[in-house]
Parts: structure tokens; sequence; C-alpha cells
């Protein structure tokens, strides 16, 4: 007991008064205010997700990314490659053969088009396939960029990459950089949500964790259906009051045992996830009860239609966040490579852009129509693109040397394509984007300088871009 009664000594002090308020539940953000106001010692933690200046002026107060997991095909959706049709069957020129493929072997076989329908749309005349005849009516808010090129060959490494710019496991996800960078901008409910339709993505948590980053950074899992986050509502019959009480009791139990291992940021971050958690109990609720929103708005979505119903809940949700001031928000579209066409091209894309089309121009047409569009960066893509040669004869396989994102919103300069592939698809060719380029992009719009966000870790000062990127160019008007 001496060691627990020494935890709950008398105060002798005005600055130990303070000190100790601030370790209650609440008290984060109180020892910030009061750090703020000169009242306590620098040495007393902080609230590592107090909101922070940007670097610049913002365009975006949030980002959007729609995730299209297993690798989209660009030849088939936004990047219309006619020279395939004169080159049918014919092997890939030596000049665009890549060294190795997914599947040994695929590179010898006969150049495929495609046998969608592209037309262009809009004022701007952007090119789109019949498979997404509903984002095409908003080509004019998209910046279609062509040029993209990743390092991974295979799915577990280029999901990583696209979301923590390397192949290999372990860094931050950009999210959790967001988080870092610039606070949480809303006190009630989590700064970095991920949502997932009915599979877990390739990866699993490390898609969206903190890596080398302190825990309290990384993103929260938001679950489908009418609770998406498990034991959010305490259990019936609890009083606000004893819920409270519960918390602030494991939060403290957390503290004392914590108060000689300030390395455990995994702990840390159980800490402040209790002060998190009694605040989304009364927030969060409303932010994912979608049975508010109006029958218009729910068709709009698709969610009166089964194929676009999951996916369709998860935009709107999305929108619902966002609007509440959670800075990051990622959507898995296909959670566990549903994209990857390497058999059926035309029965496995058939599936998702259906999926998909109706969701992503129902959340456009939303945020646009709330005035949230020119302040909230959409991010479309997937981890890779897929060939113009063929594989098992009607599929295609992994192509990280070139495909297709698009953005919209947020100061991005709509109704134009940037960059381009080769005359069949295969490799970017004119202004390439990396992946690293890709996300000092999508942190330029959040007022971060992907160079100046940097946190030491073993030594060295790291940043999202490792040791690479810049914004590309005309993305922004």
């Amino acid at each position: 007991m001496n060691g627990y009664q020494d935890h709950h000594r008398r105060v002798s002090t005005r600055r130990e008064l303070f000190t100790q308020a601030g370790s209650g539940l609440a008290g984060i953000a109180l020892a910030q205010m009061l750090h703020q106001d000169g009242l306590l010692a620098a040495s007393a933690p902080l609230d590592p997700l107090a909101p922070k200046k940007p670097h610049h002026t913002p365009t975006a107060k949030s980002v959007i990314w729609l995730f299209m997991e297993g690798g989209p095909s660009h030849v088939d959706l936004f990047d219309p490659k006619p020279k395939l049709l004169e080159m049918e069957g014919k092997p890939i020129p030596d000049s665009m053969r890549p060294k190795f493929t997914a599947m040994p072997g695929t590179a010898q076989n006969g150049l495929m088009p495609s046998k969608r329908i592209f037309k262009q749309h809009g004022q701007s005349g952007l090119w789109v396939s019949d498979w997404y005849p509903h984002i095409a009516q908003h080509v004019d808010d998209l910046a279609v960029v062509r040029s993209c090129w990743a390092d991974g060959i295979n799915h577990l490494g280029s999901v990583t990459q696209m979301n923590t710019g390397s192949i290999l496991s372990g860094r931050p996800s950009l999210g959790a950089w967001v988080n870092y960078g610039l606070g949480s901008g809303n006190r009630n409910l989590p700064s970095f949500v991920t949502l997932l339709d009915d599979r877990d993505t390739i990866g699993g948590a490390k898609q969206w964790s903190a890596g080398f980053l302190p825990a309290t950074y990384q993103g929260m899992q938001f679950r489908q259906g009418d609770t998406p986050l498990l034991h959010l509502k305490p259990a019936v019959g609890t009083s606000d009051g004893q819920q409270r009480g519960k918390l602030g009791l494991l939060k403290r139990l957390n503290e004392i045992w914590s108060e000689d291992k300030s390395e455990d940021t995994e702990l840390e971050a159980r800490i402040r996830s209790y002060e998190l958690a009694y605040q989304m109990q009364s927030s969060a609720p409303e932010a994912v009860d979608l049975s508010k929103e109006t029958e218009e708005t729910r068709k709009l979505y698709g969610m009166d239609q089964e194929a676009t119903s999951a996916f369709g809940t998860n935009c709107l949700l999305a929108r619902r966040l966002v609007e509440r001031g959670v800075r990051f928000v990622e959507l898995y579209c296909g959670s566990g490579s549903g994209w990857d066409a390497h058999v059926d091209l035309e029965e496995n894309h058939n599936k998702w852009c259906r999926v998909s089309d109706k969701p992503v121009a129902g959340l456009l047409t939303d945020l646009k129509a709330r005035g949230m569009l020119k302040d909230t960066l959409v991010v479309w893509g997937g981890e890779f693109g897929r060939t113009p040669f063929n594989e098992k004869g009607k599929g295609r396989d992994h192509n990280p040397w070139g495909f297709t994102i698009w953005m919209a919103g947020a100061g991005v300069k709509g109704g134009q394509t940037i960059g381009s592939t080769d005359e069949i698809g295969m490799h970017a060719q004119e202004q390439r984007a990396h992946v690293h380029d890709i996300h000092a992009s999508m942190l330029h719009a959040l007022g971060l300088n992907h160079i100046h966000t940097t946190y030491m870790h073993n030594g060295r000062a790291e940043r999202p871009t490792i040791v690479g990127g810049e914004v590309i160019r005309g993305l922004f008007g």
C-alpha cells in the first residue's frame, strides 16, 4: 500500500495542484491550456493531439481517401490506349517489357485491348470508360494523374507503400503523419479513421498504424453495421457518473503503472484512449447514426441497392465524419485485394466498378452541394494498375510501373489530366509521379510541407516521404 499511498500524497504547492489536476480524466486538455497560460512547468505532460499550426495556408481541412484495393486497371477506366487494339495478340515490344512480373511468364503473353467504350465527358472532355458512368459526370472536378508509379510488385508490399511510403512494414501511415503534424481537428472523435468493407485489408492494422511515431497517432478502425465501434455505449443501467468513474480509475491505474515506463507509447496511447472513449460516448453515436439522413441522400449514395449499399454507407459515413472535424478518413473498396483481376478482368471489374461508381459520385455530389468539396480533398486509386498484356487469356497482371489516381476538391484544378503512360499503358512516361509525390501532394493540401514534417527516430530525422517526393506539378490551381 505504501507505493499506492505515495502516489496519493497531499499536494503542497499551487503548481503541484495544477500538475496533478492535469492527470485526471479530461485533464490532458486542461494541462495544455494551463501550459499555454504559463501555469504549468514545461516538463508537464502535454496533449500530443492538440491542434498545431500548419506550415502554410491549407486548402484542405480533411482528406477522404478512396482506396480501391487490389489494383484497378487504368487502361480500362481512365487511360484509353487505342494502340492496344492495333497490336492485339502481339507480344509486348522488348523496349517496354518489364524485367519481372507478379505472375512469372505473363510478359510473354499477347497484348489485350480494353473491351470498354471510352467517351469524353464534361466541359473538359476527359476520357472515362463506360464502367464509371456516374463518376464521369464529375470529370470537371477531377485531376486525373495518369503517370503514377510505385516500387512494389505484390499486394502486401504495394498496399503498405501506398499507405506508408515503403514496401517494408514498420513506418507510420500517412494518416498518422497527419495526426502528428496537425493534431486533432475534433476533441470528441478520432482524427484518423479507417473504414473497411466486408473483409480485412491486406496487412491489417499496420496499414493505419503509427509505426515508429508514438502510438497515439495511429488510426482507428470503424466497422460496418449498427455498431461501428465496439463497446461504444455503456452497459444498460450505467450512469454517466459511473462510466466516467470507471474510465477515470482505469486511466489512473495505467498512469501509475507507466510512470517508470515513459518509452512505452502503446501504454500512453491506451491511457489517452480512455479520455477519448468517454468523449466519444456522447459524440460518436450521433456521428455514425445515419437514420436521420434523408431518403434522397441515402439513394444518392446507392444505399437502396444491394450492390452499392455497403460502400455507399461508408462513403456517407466518411462525409459525416469530416463534417464533424475528422481530418483523415480512408475507405477501402475491395478489402483483401478485391480488384485483383488475374483471371477474368471483365467479371471482376464489372463487380467492383458497380460497387464503387454510384457511391463515389454520390459523395462528390453531396460534398459539393454542402459546400464541403472546396476544403475536402478526395483521392481515388489503388496500390498499382494492371498490365496491357493478358494473363490466363482474360485477366491482367499487376502493373506498378504505370497507373492512374485522381484527386478532387480542396484547391485541386479539376478537368485535367496530368502526365501520361506510354502508348500501351505499361510505363509512366511524362511527368512521372511516384507514391512519395502523391503523399507530398496530399500533405501539401493539408498545409504540411513533407520535408519539414520530421520525427527523430534512431538518430535520423524521418519524414513521410523518406528521401524523395515533390508536390505534383499543376495539381493545384
